[in-house]
């Protein structure tokens, strides 16, 4: 049997209801990949983040070497996915300490069913797609969240 891989932004949501998404889906832990988890959403940075989720029985990884660099973060707002993706590729997951934290996160999702989380609703727009194509070559299957 795979391994199954969730993914979410928080684009539009709010912490009930990104919270609600995790539990209906199963997931045991929230692993953020944002580079810096700091958001003007209330309930979006780190520490509030980490505390919601935890009540609600939910584990809480920030994972900050898989974020995505300032230039990347800049393509995907620009809706440039291509440069986004290769700034990341380049920049993150062909490095030596990209791969290690790949791999880190690769551990953590066989252990417990796994959400990636960013900011971008539209995966295809979010460097946690890249993530799970990855992963897709480890035995994962990939489902989109929404909230």
């Amino acid at each position: 049997m795979g391994k199954t891989l969730f993914t979410i932004g928080y684009e539009g949501l709010d912490p009930e209801r990104l919270t609600a998404a995790l539990r209906d889906a199963g997931v045991g832990l929230l692993a953020d990949v944002r580079a810096v988890a700091n958001s003007r959403k209330r309930g979006f940075s780190k520490f509030a983040l980490k505390a919601g989720v935890e009540e609600k029985g939910i584990g809480y990884a920030h994972l900050r070497p898989l974020g995505t660099p300032k230039a990347g973060r800049e393509a995907a707002r620009a809706h440039d996915a291509g440069l986004m993706r290769r700034i990341y590729c380049e920049a993150v997951l062909d490095t030596a300490d990209g791969g290690l934290a790949l791999d880190a996160l690769a551990e953590m999702a066989a252990g417990a069913p796994t959400c990636l989380l960013c900011f971008e609703r539209d995966p295809e727009r979010c460097h946690r797609r890249v993530l799970a194509e990855r992963l897709a070559a480890r035995g994962f299957t990939t489902v989109d969240l929404f909230g």
